[in-house]
């Protein structure tokens, strides 16, 4: 054989090496990273189970070769000032502009139960060190910034029981961030966010969000997912969410789109029966990273028209 077609040949022949080798989502590594987090119990912010939830969400990004950034802040709440820390991981692109895919790692105070959040939220935390340990070694154009939010659930029993205009009892974390990169003037490089929440349940349900998720990330989200045969799971009927970790995205003219099983998840703060691991399934996280790593290509080219 030629020289030429000998290198040709090695050269392609790495290409396929490399291909081949790609990291793709693991929802076996994305279920033990849940279970991992539900064995910590009740995680509310400022509970110590929540610092152990902490560590072990940054001890799994530095093993993967990520840098960990805390941003701690306190939280003025109906129960006192509470001290709370948002992670951020960031994986570098061509251009600075950011897409941030996100969700949150505390679980809500519910009265007279053990509640652990295997859906709410330790799948959304799960899935996130996932994708991180996916996405790192891909070329992407723009720069991805993972945001793990503490306290995104309320102190109080309803979700509006104590909140007052222009200080809800809700999504701390996901407004102190927004409220740090407006006073840092680094919001314009955010050009979307992804977020996920209560994505592992054992027959996931997930509905388009249409009162605050942007249109077109809708629109790709669910064409991937109708493209990879998943539309059984992402149900193109809409389902009303209200406030969640998007909206300070939102009201602060960022496109993000609310990645969530609510509508046809009956253990969400239930009292009686039971977010634990009888009710979420490895498939699920599969599913959803699955459709996410599909939809990215997609996102950044919409965003780069």
């Amino acid at each position: 054989m030629p020289v030429k077609r000998l290198r040709l040949a090695a050269v392609l022949l790495f290409v396929t090496t490399v291909v081949a080798q790609a990291a793709r989502f693991d929802s076996n590594k994305a279920y033990e990273h849940l279970r991992q987090m539900v064995a910590f119990g009740p995680r509310p912010a400022g509970s110590a189970a929540l610092k152990q939830t902490r560590a072990y969400i940054t001890k799994q990004l530095t093993d993967a070769g990520l840098k960990v950034e805390e941003q701690k802040f306190t939280a003025q709440t109906p129960n006192g000032p509470i001290e709370m820390i948002n992670l951020i991981t960031t994986l570098p692109g061509r251009r600075p502009d950011r897409i941030l895919l996100t969700g949150h790692y505390d679980t809500k105070i519910v009265k007279g139960s053990t509640f652990v959040g295997a859906s709410d939220a330790a799948s959304s935390a799960a899935i996130l060190i996932e994708l991180a340990r996916v996405l790192k070694d891909r070329a992407h154009d723009y720069t991805y910034d993972f945001v793990w939010f503490d306290g995104e659930e309320a102190v109080c029993e309803g979700w509006d029981d104590c909140g007052r205009p222009g200080s809800p009892d809700n999504t701390y974390g996901s407004r102190y961030y927004v409220d740090a990169a407006k006073k840092a003037g680094t919001l314009g490089s955010v050009k979307t966010m992804i977020l996920f929440d209560m994505i592992g349940a054992r027959d996931l349900k997930i509905r388009p969000e249409t009162e605050f998720s942007a249109k077109w990330l809708n629109d790709i989200v669910w064409a991937s997912a109708k493209k990879l045969g998943h539309d059984d799971t992402f149900v193109n009927v809409a389902g009303p969410v209200g406030g969640d970790d998007h909206l300070p995205f939102v009201e602060a003219g960022v496109p993000s789109i609310d990645i969530i099983d609510l509508i046809d998840y009956p253990q969400w703060h239930n009292q009686v029966c039971c977010d634990d691991l009888s009710h979420v399934a490895a498939r699920s996280l599969q599913i959803v990273g699955d459709v996410i790593l599909a939809a990215l290509p997609d996102i950044e080219k919409h965003l780069g028209k």
